[in-house]
């Protein structure tokens, strides 16, 4: 049974490959600074955004400099600070309530990937207004055009702001989704360095290394392209050089600007390649037991990795290489190692924990069956895994 699954699998991602060149990704307009927003705002003829944040974020100050620059320019607008960690679809509905009470035109998310995971599925909802989130999950299920969606991470890791992904929790059952459809990406990405000076070192660790799943996943994967490959490796690179100094250093301006360019560009490059059993792990954590993110994707990386065995190592030895972790001499098997060993030496440096708290044994068997689901067909996986394979994996990183 597992075989025809599997031939099922690689037929499906074959011709999803095979469609990448003409499916119609696009990449965010880049504004340089928060200053240029009234040029944005005039350009697309919107007059009254609904900013969607989270109350971290608002009080750690971070909505002042994007609420001081509308005040300055007249510019009226309505804000949402309910976001959770793992964004509801009531979150969406409060908020979708506020845009029209308010006669909001457009969105700002300003935050990490919470508030534009949010801020994108308010823009789904506004734009199939008669469709729930639950109908629009999966791929090329919005197809109409959103609300203009300026994204402002204050975060360098999830690549939200150029992904067509949002993923969505569902408090009742724990289900945890993505839409992902190409008019989510945003229309505008504001990569402001000085917005992640006061990020904390905990948050600046697991979301770079949020930033570098993304990068491994899109480049070992089996769907890649030369432009996905190039962005991919840029990542990885910049990732390994400046996350340890954006971690002990946080007003590093050369480093944080580093980092929130390398979310960038793996966030472009798994939009188009994809990603993998990591991930799939990651948003069944997240929808269970409301695990942030980037935490669950670091720990989970180097055993998702180990467990590829032989069908990543030439990738992540070239990986390895191109970032300066490993030689181009050595041999796949080598690198690939040296890089799985770079990444769990990143994690101690930053107290990024081995393993997780919190996984009920009893649980394992549910979130590997809803990894399994949620990552075939559609991630190009190097090697594809049955859910007893994945809940081996779910017992490792149990502490």
């Amino acid at each position: 049974m597992f075989f025809l699954k599997a031939a099922y699998c690689r037929i499906f991602q074959t011709a999803f490959r095979l469609a990448l060149p003409i499916l119609p990704y696009r990449d965010p307009e880049i504004v340089g600074s928060l200053a240029e927003l009234p040029r944005v705002f005039a350009k697309e003829q919107v007059h009254r955004p609904l900013i969607v944040t989270d109350k971290g974020i608002v009080q750690n100050g971070l909505v002042a400099p994007l609420e001081a620059t509308l005040h300055e320019n007249g510019i009226p607008y309505a804000l949402y600070d309910q976001t959770q960690p793992n964004p509801t679809v009531s979150n969406v509905e409060d908020a979708l309530r506020l845009y029209w009470e308010n006669a909001c035109d457009c969105l700002i998310a300003i935050g990490g990937g919470s508030a534009m995971d949010c801020a994108k599925a308010i823009g789904a909802r506004i734009a199939h207004p008669g469709k729930t989130l639950r109908q629009m999950k999966g791929v090329l299920r919005v197809l109409r055009h959103l609300p203009t969606l300026i994204a402002i991470p204050t975060t360098a890791g999830t690549g939200s702001e150029v992904t067509l992904a949002a993923v969505i929790t569902d408090s009742e059952t724990h289900d945890k989704y993505a839409l992902m459809s190409f008019p989510l990406i945003p229309r505008y990405a504001v990569l402001d360095a000085s917005l992640t000076f006061t990020l904390p070192p905990s948050l600046t660790a697991t979301t770079g290394m949020d930033a570098l799943t993304h990068a491994v996943e899109a480049y070992i994967g089996r769907s890649t392209t030369h432009k996905t490959r190039r962005l991919a490796l840029e990542a990885a690179k910049l990732v390994f050089q400046n996350i340890e100094i954006a971690y002990t250093d946080g007003c590093s301006r050369s480093a944080r600007e580093n980092m929130l360019h390398a979310a960038y560009k793996a966030g472009a490059a798994f939009s188009q390649s994809y990603v993998g059993y990591i991930h799939a792990i990651a948003h069944s954590l997240g929808g269970q037991y409301g695990m942030p993110h980037g935490l669950a994707n670091a720990v989970i990386m180097p055993y998702v990795l180990k467990a590829y065995g032989k069908s990543a190592h030439r990738k992540l030895h070239r990986l390895g290489s191109a970032a300066g972790i490993c030689n181009w001499n050595d041999s796949h098997r080598a690198g690939a190692e040296k890089v799985i060993r770079a990444i769990q030496e990143l994690n101690a440096l930053m107290n990024i924990p081995a393993k997780l708290t919190g996984i009920r044994r009893e649980d394992i068997l549910a979130m590997a069956l809803h990894a399994e689901q949620e990552a075939n067909p559609l991630y190009p996986v190097p090697k594809l895994m049955t859910a007893a394979e994945l809940e081996k994996i779910y017992h490792l990183i149990a502490e």
